[in-house]
């Protein structure tokens, strides 16, 4: 087989494939094979009708058709291989030339990923904001631990602000009742706007069995974004009477004995919710000025793919009646036009910052480990709700084990570039973005390598050794920056993984 390559753009390239006769055997016997047993032919058990037999029955170009269905696949990822292309997509494949007996000629055109140049992220600096862990955010989240452990007890007056109420709902339409919006014995919190709009409205101020009807547009179902109107009948009143504050509270609602040891473990939890917050900020804002030096070539075909699989998501949620999407985006002022300019701007966006990505990889050369794919796994099947346990068998089934295997390579690539940026807070405050982004470094290794053999002959000696005891405790010092590291680079590449596209380009 002789394969050529020719670049049509930067992201779109023409192969040609020439296949010899004499390398076919094994697809002409295929297809004699299979036509055989497809046949019923007098004198011939079926799949026993010779070759010669079936050409003049069925004609050369049934086998030949067959011939050419069975090779292509083959012969075009071995012409991928053997150019090292990394395509994109399905390619468009056409019969050049057909000699019978001689040689069969092919094309496939295919979009590939562009050659990106990867600029050097120890000249990018980028201003996040500051951590701020006062003592407002503290109460907030104590306060949420407190709503936990409340309870609810039932009150004769009038509907508040978060009171528990139980309600029914009933809607009608120019007199019509709108079944799917009927609903009776329903509980809600008074002042969350979980429902309908002007529903708590409608409830502030109602006591237990009055009525009270209002004008609200339905969000779902057959008469989605259309006005009706709403009744709803109040059944119970309950408020939610919250612990004090005090030793015993802490004591029920964690393990710490006094209301100080509570709030300084929530002090520490909110610090760390903030530097996830930081760090999040330091990936985005780093990689949005990465970007901006980069110039990523886009393939028209997988971003025009990316946004039909968009809008037909969208649409399917419709029950694919392209009318009540429309009549959805009309609600919200939005033109068709307007929606899938909107859609590909984001599919641009996304195959620009997922080819980007693939190229930081490229230039990196991240190892990824089996702890750090099963890590990511488990993330991903927990966004799903799925056991981690099945969620490999369906990407198993599904052929996307390699997809989550870039994802995870996506971001520790990202992630040790990050590591070498410049970053402050709008106060002023330099940053090491390495608190969050670091890689575990040689001489890290270095010191472990060396602990390891000193516990090592330790054991086998049988006694302490000055020398291990003081290595042993150096590296026992080292530990916990190597653990915080670790968990950095594991956060970078599963935010990585959630904000890079869906569809693997490898």
């Amino acid at each position: 087989m002789k394969s050529s390559v020719e670049k049509l753009s930067a992201t779109r390239t023409k192969i040609t494939i020439e296949v010899p006769f004499e390398e076919l055997k094994p697809e002409f016997d295929k297809a004699y094979a299979s036509l055989a047993n497809q046949v019923n032919m007098p004198g011939f058990r079926k799949g026993k009708v010779p070759a010669k037999v079936l050409e003049a029955r069925l004609g050369r170009g049934v086998v030949l058709d067959q011939v050419i269905n069975e090779m292509l696949p083959s012969r075009y990822s071995q012409a991928v291989e053997e150019n090292d292309l990394k395509v994109l997509g399905q390619p468009e494949i056409d019969i050049a030339e057909l000699k019978d007996n001689e040689f069969i000629k092919f094309t496939a055109e295919v979009d590939v990923r562009p050659d990106i140049e990867v600029p050097d992220f120890s000249t990018i600096s980028v201003e996040v904001a500051p951590l701020k862990a006062d003592d407002e955010a503290v109460d907030a989240e104590l306060k949420n631990l407190q709503a936990r452990f409340g309870t609810l007890k039932a009150v004769d007056r009038k509907v508040k602000k978060g009171d528990f109420v139980s309600i029914d709902l009933s809607a009608t339409i120019d007199g019509e009742t709108v079944d799917e919006a009927t609903t009776e014995g329903l509980s809600h919190e008074v002042g969350n706007d979980s429902l309908i709009e002007g529903l708590d409205d409608a409830l502030i101020g109602m006591k237990e069995g009055e009525e009270n009807t209002f004008t609200s547009t339905l969000v779902a179902g057959e008469h989605a974004n259309e006005e009706a109107e709403v009744t709803v009948k109040l059944g119970s009143v309950k408020e939610r009477e919250l612990p004090e504050l005090d030793d015993d509270f802490a004591q029920l609602a964690s393990e710490f004995d006094t209301l100080d040891e509570l709030r300084d473990s929530l002090k520490g939890q909110v610090e760390e919710q903030l530097k996830n917050t930081q760090a999040g900020e330091i990936r985005d804002k780093v990689l949005a000025a990465a970007l901006e030096q980069t110039e990523v070539p886009l393939p028209e075909a997988v971003v025009q793919d990316q946004v039909d699989g968009q809008i037909k998501q969208i649409i399917g949620q419709f029950g694919g009646d392209e009318k009540t999407f429309e009549a959805m985006l009309a609600a919200q002022d939005i033109t068709r036009e307007k929606f899938e300019a909107d859609s590909r701007e984001a599919a641009e966006d996304s195959v620009r910052t997922q080819l980007f990505l693939d190229a930081v990889a490229d230039a990196e050369q991240p190892e990824v480990s089996q702890e750090e794919l099963m890590d990511h796994i488990s993330f991903t099947s927990a966004q799903y709700g799925m056991d981690p346990n099945q969620f490999i068998m369906q990407l198993q089934q599904a052929g996307q084990l390699p997809s989550l295997f870039a994802d995870v390579r996506r971001g520790k690539a990202l992630a040790i570039n990050i590591a070498k940026t410049s970053v402050k807070d709008t106060d002023g405050n330099s940053i090491d973005p390495k608190q969050f982004f670091g890689v575990e470094d040689s001489e890290d290794k270095a010191e472990d390598v060396e602990s390891e053999k000193v516990e090592k002959d330790e054991k086998n000696a049988g006694a302490k050794k000055a020398p291990a005891k003081k290595s042993t405790k150096k590296a026992a010092k080292k530990a916990p920056a190597k653990k915080a590291t670790k968990k950095a680079t594991k956060k970078a590449a599963k935010k990585t993984a959630k904000k890079s596209t869906k569809k693997d380009s490898e």
